[in-house]
């Protein structure tokens, strides 16, 4: 059989291509999930039922940690994490600008200040640089949370040596990074592992995703992971006695059975999807439009929770793919500086250029572990199309 072009490909018929197909991940380990959770429904245990130690267990000697902590999803689990750590109000906790809402909306939940810190233009991830100069100014920052998004871990060895020098705390928000890899210290380490506490989410859309909410507090501080085991429990060790006040947030016990399977499954998909995104830069070359966007660079241990694009015309380039049949999503159109919940703040338009740029050019394409290269050779004939009539 001849390999036909992705221009070639652009003239076939019509394909609908969703972002993730998580229907048809649902079909290949179907036989595996209904007994599962047949078993949970007949036990009548919905909640700290077997499951969720069980995977407490296998997802800390997945991660190389001492402690892992399920619970009710990845927003909760970078709550409790501050908590624990002991940020307060008036504490000033820094985050960069580009992510989702939850990472600043946790550091608000406890009335500390979230301080916005611009990012790098090609990994996406918080500025160190940015992060030193914010730490020269500041004198309330008590934490940063890196974010390590779209599957990429941050540069974690700036970032701890820069917290190591100003005495911050570090909560490593991977909720779209489980299994990313980095190199750290001379070691090979998963993202989420590094700072004092790694959050995670399992949210359905995730790389490990669950039916539902999910989440993931990691740790190798004993006396931290004793006091979050509490505060996930309303404060609570024994039934009725609460040493402190806490929180309902729980991982259920039939998300855990969920996940106990799917996390067998995380390294092959890993590595298709690190596969597709390989095709995907591979495809936008040979058609020769790699130029005219901005391609994301393929680095050691990135997961590609999303592959992002970025074009001039992003608006315009979205819908055109929509009426070819293909999603999209922009991750993110208004960075968390310029949000309205944060007007008080003073950030202006032109303060963390950076965000801003990527926020009116990112375009996250479909990338599915079960991707095939018809597709991609779709989504990029499409694209080029597009390109050569604007």
């Amino acid at each position: 059989m001849v390999e036909r072009s992705a221009d070639q490909y652009s003239q076939c018929e019509k394909l609908n291509i969703p972002m993730l197909d998580l229907g048809l991940q649902y079909q290949t380990i179907k036989a595996e999930l209904i007994p599962a959770i047949e078993a949970i429904l007949e036990s009548g245990v919905y909640i700290n039922g077997p499951p969720v130690f069980e995977f407490e267990q296998i997802i800390a000697h997945f991660l190389g940690v001492k402690n892992a902590l399920g619970v009710a999803s990845g927003t909760d689990a970078l709550l409790l994490a501050l908590h624990v750590l002991g940020i307060k109000p008036g504490d000033q906790v820094v985050v960069p600008a580009f992510t989702f809402f939850a990472t600043a909306e946790a550091v608000s939940r406890l009335g500390a200040v979230p301080v916005f810190a611009d990012i790098d233009p090609v990994t996406y991830n918080i500025d160190p640089k940015h992060l030193h100069e914010i730490l020269q100014k500041a004198r309330k920052i008590k934490a940063v949370i890196p974010v390590h998004l779209f599957g990429l871990p941050c540069a974690m060895n700036e970032i701890m040596q820069i917290a190591d020098e100003h005495n911050l705390y570090v909560v490593e928000d991977a909720c779209q990074s489980i299994n990313a890899m980095l190199e750290f210290r001379g070691k090979r380490l998963k993202a989420g592992t590094i700072g004092d506490i790694g959050c995670f989410s399992f949210f359905p859309t995730k790389n490990l995703g669950c039916f539902g909410d999910g989440g993931l507090l990691v740790t190798d501080n004993d006396d931290l992971a004793e006091k979050l085991k509490l505060l996930r429990t309303h404060g609570s060790s024994h039934k009725y006695y609460h040493r402190l006040i806490g929180y309902n947030s729980r991982l259920d016990t039939l998300q855990a059975a969920v996940l106990n399977i799917k996390l067998k499954y995380l390294e092959e998909w890993t590595s298709k999807r690190q596969r597709v995104a390989e095709f995907y830069n591979q495809q936008f070359k040979l058609a020769g439009i790699d130029e005219q966007l901005k391609l994301p660079a393929i680095f050691y241990g990135h997961v590609f929770h999303q592959y992002v694009i970025q074009s001039s015309n992003r608006d315009k380039l979205s819908a055109y793919l929509r009426e070819k049949g293909i999603q999209t999503s922009v991750y993110y159109p208004l960075p968390l500086h310029l949000q309205e919940a944060y007007k008080e703040l003073g950030y202006q338009a032109g303060s963390l250029p950076t965000a801003e740029n990527l926020s009116l050019r990112a375009l996250a394409l479909p990338i599915d572990p079960n991707l095939n290269d018809k597709q991609v050779n779709y989504i990029v004939g499409q694209i080029a199309s597009f390109l050569n009539k604007t």
